[in-house]
């Protein structure tokens, strides 16, 4: 009873001196909690915004920051328990991307794609297992964000095989540009491939344990033929694909990566880089025109050691573009943020896989995959 009349008592009140009746709608609002506050605008009220004109690369975002690898920053502010709030992301050189460095429009439905208008900006995920940590982020490029396009980018994080046989599954994929319905491929080869995978774990584990490269490229070959088979890919959805399989069992040192198409795998000691992936490197570099599904019979497939302290990093051509393309900034910068002593939390990756270079806009996926030491 004494809320009922708590409850009268506030909806009588904020109707006083208005001159109109009491509405539902205002006894709604009237018996809100204190604190939540509702638009009442209309939608015919509500401004028009327009798309902002792209602003001159010598005045677009705040001034940079010192920092002490050499790459600019941008303030922080305070946040909650004093943590600090990382704004922006930083950018690298000494002129920022021409791009704001924020969402801007997005994909919409009347244009008839309901994958692309479903597709977020931004794809976050970890695991652990074992010894094995993983940080995974998909971003959309900044040009992607001006155009209101989706992410063409796509990646999965799993793990494959049973008990014994048990692989850390990490997969990222690049929908070409000039494909119409890219988006959608690389979405459905990463889940489809890791579902064949996961199927022949046995048949990998035994190439695994006879450190059997010719094998693993052919079960490669095979899967990704599979998939690519059961999948509606045309040359509408050609995408590029990197798997990179780590065993779960810290006995097992080896590695396997697959791969069609350019981006790839990239090993980070004593904060260098290093690039790694089949005997014919030259040919992983210039691979702009090859992809799925055509390239399904050109599977490429590399076995390899690493050891706990190194961090594995696998990403489409929108970060290793600029960590190999002469840009030494920013691949001191992520080696300095990815190398350290301690594996960044989820909202720290994302931001640090956001560090921008100007000239590279593309969308940008990144798995790193950290061990810790025996």
């Amino acid at each position: 009873m004494n809320f009922e009349k708590a409850h009268q008592a506030t909806t009588e009140s904020a109707s006083v001196g208005t001159g109109r009746e009491d509405t539902d709608l205002d006894r709604h609002v009237a018996g809100l909690p204190h604190g939540l506050v509702h638009d009442t605008r209309m939608p015919g009220d509500e401004p028009v915004l327009e798309r902002p004109a792209p602003q001159p690369a010598e005045s677009s975002g705040p001034s940079p920051v010192a920092y002490p690898g050499g790459s600019p920053l941008p303030p922080s502010s305070s946040g909650l328990h004093g943590e600090s709030l990382r704004g922006v992301p930083a950018h690298v050189g000494q002129r920022p991307p021409s791009y704001p460095p924020r969402p801007l429009r997005c994909p919409s439905l009347e244009d008839g794609d309901e994958f692309a208008a479903f597709t977020p900006a931004v794809l976050l995920d970890g695991a652990e297992a074992g010894r094995l940590t993983v940080r995974a982020a998909s971003v959309r490029g900044d040009s992607h964000n001006w155009e209101g396009s989706c992410r063409q980018d796509a990646m999965t994080v799993t793990r494959i095989g049973p008990p014994g046989a048990e692989f850390l599954l990490l997969a990222v994929a690049d929908g070409l540009g000039s494909a119409r319905n890219s988006h959608s491929g690389s979405y459905q080869v990463t889940r489809q491939v890791a579902l064949h995978l996961h199927r022949a774990a046995h048949v990998i584990d035994e190439a695994f344990k006879a450190a059997d490269e010719g094998e693993l490229r052919a079960l490669a070959n095979k899967v990704i033929a599979h998939a690519v088979s059961e999948l509606p890919i045309d040359q509408d959805h050609a995408t590029t694909l990197h798997v990179l399989l780590v065993p779960t069992d810290a006995a097992v040192r080896e590695r396997v990566l697959f791969s069609v198409g350019d981006g790839g795998l990239f090993i980070l000691r004593d904060g260098h880089w290093t690039r790694r992936g089949p005997a014919d490197e030259s040919a992983l570099l210039d691979t702009r025109t090859e992809a799925l599904p055509h390239a399904y019979r050109s599977v490429k497939a590399a076995l390899f050691r690493s050891e706990p302290g190194e961090v594995l990093m696998l990403g489409t051509d929108g970060i290793t573009n600029p960590l190999t393309q002469r840009n030494p900034e920013f691949a001191q910068y992520l080696a300095g943020a990815w190398g350290g002593p301690e594996i960044p939390s989820l909202s720290d990756f994302l931001w640090q896989a956001q560090t921008r270079a100007k000239s590279y806009d593309d969308d940008r996926t990144v798995i790193c995959v950290w061990e810790e030491g025996a």
